[in-house]
């Protein structure tokens, strides 16, 4: 997979998961998102900047290295990657793929999705692989898996989305911005708005009950929450959570560089 699934640490070490990273550019300074900057450290530099950072996909060679070295004890690759709508990862990874006359076969899934909708995807090919799934079943079984995530999101400003050309169909908002706190969800790998809220304390009540209706009956299979050097804000909103769901922990984590800086 790649840096912008949030995974936590301990999970890609236990499941062996191999993760590429896109890449962060203050300027002419250049960092591989997780490699050469943490997410504190971006947060951080993106407070003291003067410079707007952009993003950037890794490298067709990039993709190749990984390749190649995973071939060497893998009977098949499966390569799930952030939403082709969201990034050119995808196009780097089957460029990648056209150049290498591997006998490993090499399956690249179009995620949909960011973040820990990635990540659970991610997460369920390696639980399933660890299990002895074939690479054509794992890959049948991710697939169905994209149009179940749900990713439902709170920002204080359209700007970054804007400025970063990721805004989707939320422009219809842009033009109350400075008035509202966004609810934006992924919608088939789209950024769409959900609802307009006076403060982000009913954005974030307003995505708790959507989180909740969603869910219904059905015991979510994961649950995850993400924040952007927002730490007391993330642990308040993953204990309510935990207090809605009891005996289902969700992971909780800091938004990757990638996606924090067009957000």
């Amino acid at each position: 997979t790649d840096s912008s699934a949030d995974i936590p640490p301990q999970m890609v070490e236990t499941l062996g998961i191999s993760v590429i990273p896109l890449n962060v550019l203050f300027g002419h300074d250049v960092f591989r998102d997780g490699v050469d900057i943490t997410h504190e450290k971006f947060y951080q530099r993106l407070a003291s900047s003067s410079v707007h950072p952009t993003t950037s996909q890794p490298s067709a060679g990039d993709f190749v290295e990984v390749y190649r070295e995973m071939s060497k004890s893998a009977q098949a690759i499966i390569s799930i990657h952030i939403g082709s709508l969201l990034s050119g990862t995808l196009e780097s990874a089957h460029a990648a793929k056209a150049q290498l006359d591997s006998s490993v076969p090499i399956h690249i899934v179009d995620s949909r999705s960011t973040s820990m909708g990635l990540g659970f995807l991610a997460l369920a090919a390696a639980e399933m692989a660890a299990g002895g799934l074939d690479a054509p079943g794992i890959v049948a079984r991710v697939e169905a898996l994209v149009p179940k995530m749900n990713v439902i999101f709170v920002v204080d400003t359209l700007e970054y989305l804007h400025k970063g050309g990721r805004i989707g169909g939320a422009e219809r908002f842009l033009g109350s911005m400075l008035r509202i706190k966004p609810l934006l969800h992924l919608d088939d790998g789209r950024i769409e708005p959900l609802e307009k809220a006076r403060t982000k304390q009913r954005a974030v009540a307003r995505l708790l009950e959507i989180m909740t209706e969603k869910i219904g009956d059905v015991q979510p299979a994961g649950l995850a929450v993400v924040h952007a050097a927002a730490e007391e804000e993330g642990l308040l909103l993953k204990r309510e959570i935990e207090a809605r769901f009891p005996g289902k922990e969700p992971y909780f984590c800091q938004l990757n560089s990638v996606v924090g800086v067009h957000t």
